[in-house]
């Protein structure tokens, strides 16, 4: 099922994206997005593999949403949705392990905002304030990005 928001937005409900798996409460909110190739298949493997990581506890999915590209413009619509997690890695340990699934996945880093086939931000963790060169929870662009307000309202619902 899809729910357009507005011209530009609109939201995926399909398969994995809502969905609770369990009762557990997070301490991490993780952002997923993507906008080469077959993000929504995509975006299904990553939830399947965080949930059967020993380190990793798959809590909730929230909606997809396909929304326009910010900074560089001239590239595809992205899907982004945010997954609410439970794990025993540190921030730090949880930033390597995410880009270790970009990597999997594909991901080159080619520009700032170019296109991508997995982006994994770390948007918060626990109550932690964490500002190192390499990572800043929360994610200090979190509160101005559609992509992570609609869906992270949906999450939250859920939990």
């Amino acid at each position: 099922m899809k729910k357009k928001l507005s011209s530009e937005l609109t939201l995926y409900f399909e398969g994995l994206f809502p969905k609770k798996f369990n009762k557990e409460f997070p301490n991490a909110i993780v952002g997923i997005g993507g906008n080469v190739g077959d993000v929504k298949k995509r975006f299904k493997k990553v939830a399947l593999l965080l949930k059967d990581h020993p380190q990793v506890q798959l809590i909730a999915t929230a909606p997809i949403l396909k929304n326009p590209p910010f900074g560089y413009l001239n590239q595809p619509y992205f899907f982004n949705s945010v997954l609410a997690i439970k794990t025993s890695f540190s921030p730090k340990e949880l930033l390597f392990f995410l880009l270790s699934l970009e990597h999997r996945f594909k991901r080159k880093r080619i520009f700032k905002n170019a296109p991508r086939t997995l982006d994994l931000d770390i948007l918060f963790y626990e109550n932690i304030h964490y500002n190192t060169q390499e990572l800043t929870i929360p994610h200090p662009a979190w509160s101005q990005r559609d992509s992570v307000k609609i869906p992270l309202r949906f999450l939250l619902e859920l939990l």
